[in-house]
């Protein structure tokens, strides 16, 4: 079967669709939307923080536990379930990817575990990826994905990456003005810098790998954020992507991993609704403004105010970000740990979880459809019957 009327790219051999579904915690890209994607011949990506919260047994183990190498631990055995479950269910097609945050405290760990897992990619953002050459040179054959989201961090990138004799595999280009979750910028107010735009960033990047004695062409771009579009994506293949990633509309999928009360919240989200914000790990998020949220923002100030260090502040003891606003008393950051919004937010709790979201209204408005429409409508622009 015939999925795209666009051209295919190609990540370490393997052909895929050009449409990437991107990695989304807690929990909600998890081993059936990642492996649900690979499937139909396309890169799922599995979002490697607390994946516990999928598996009754480990949630068993570590309940009431402030032990973080204890939780660390079970959550090193969620990630490698998780990913054999969803290359169970790519049967052998398309690729599966871990995205990990480089500001989670324990991301090395994350990393050696995908790739001693069988992940074929490690997808890497929220931080420059400088060291992910070194964490990985005992699995060669598993591809390495930044993610940036302007030239000048390709460039450090790229450079450092070259004295370790390695290149990108393909380099995400996300822009904070339209992505979900934690954002590419050090603050709300560049999020619309033009430096961030595709057109420029299509130009600029591939003159700095020339500029470096490189072929352009030898890493493949996949620009990401806001995407959600037929027309879009033919578009920005044609500037030079050799893929577009796509997040929200596919956490919304019948195979999405979150609950269904999460998925009504995001697609039933207004334009006024989805809001920026400074998040804990010191960098400006996106996402709808539930009750929780709300309430936070207008103690925000208050809050801030009354920062302090004291590691009694990390509710669980997971210590899961290597610098937390809440437990390093960081006043211009957030002051709620977000583990716990996002895990209220996997089961579906609107008065207590924060459900990250992009900018962009949904291919499919609020009709929760199955991942082989969302690709079919992207690649082919084919609207199913009763979708919007």
């Amino acid at each position: 079967m015939n999925l795209s009327i666009l051209p295919q790219w190609t990540l370490r051999r393997r052909a895929l669709l050009p449409v990437v579904q991107g990695g989304m915690g807690v929990g909600i890209s998890a081993h059936r939307l990642a492996g649900s994607v690979a499937a139909l011949g396309a890169l799922g990506t599995i979002s490697s923080v607390d994946l516990r919260h999928h598996h009754p047994d480990l949630l068993e183990q570590t309940a009431g536990c402030r032990d973080a190498e204890q939780l660390n631990r079970a959550n090193l055995v969620a990630l490698d379930r998780e990913i054999g479950h969803a290359l169970a269910l790519a049967g052998g097609r398309g690729a599966i990817a871990v995205n990990v945050m480089k500001a989670v405290a324990a991301q090395a760990d994350y990393v050696r575990q995908a790739c001693a897992s069988g992940a074929h990619a490690i997808v890497m953002g929220a931080g420059l990826p400088l060291d992910l050459p070194e964490l990985t040179r005992d699995f060669p054959d598993v591809a390495l994905i930044p993610v940036l989201s302007d030239a000048r961090g390709v460039g450090i990138v790229v450079k450092k990456w070259l004295r370790r004799q390695r290149l990108p595999d393909a380099i995400i280009i996300e822009h904070p003005r339209h992505a979900g979750g934690h954002l590419g910028a050090t603050r709300n107010e560049e999020i619309a810098d033009p430096r961030f735009d595709f057109a420029r960033v299509l130009e600029e990047i591939p003159a700095l790998l020339r500029g470096l004695g490189l072929e352009a062409e030898q890493i493949p771009l996949i620009v990401a954020g806001g995407v959600h579009r037929h027309d879009q994506v033919r578009e920005l293949l044609g500037m030079g992507a050799a893929a577009v990633q796509v997040g929200t509309p596919f956490a919304v999928t019948t195979e999405g991993d979150a609950h269904p009360e999460f998925k009504r919240v995001l697609a039933e989200a207004r334009p006024e609704d989805i809001v920026t914000f400074m998040s804990v790990a010191g960098l400006p998020a996106r996402a709808v403004l539930t009750p929780w949220l709300r309430n936070y923002l207008r103690r925000e100030k208050a809050l801030q105010s009354h920062a302090k260090s004291d590691p009694r502040r990390c509710v669980q003891g997971l210590n899961c970000l290597t610098v937390c606003g809440l437990r390093d008393g960081v006043a211009g950051a957030g002051q709620f740990c977000i583990d716990t919004r996002l895990a209220y937010a996997l089961q579906g709790d609107v008065k207590k979880g924060l459900f990250f979201r992009g900018s962009e209204p949904l291919p499919f408005g609020r009709a929760i459809r199955p991942v082989a429409e969302l690709l079919d409508y992207l690649l082919k622009g084919i609207m199913p019957v009763g979708a919007a």
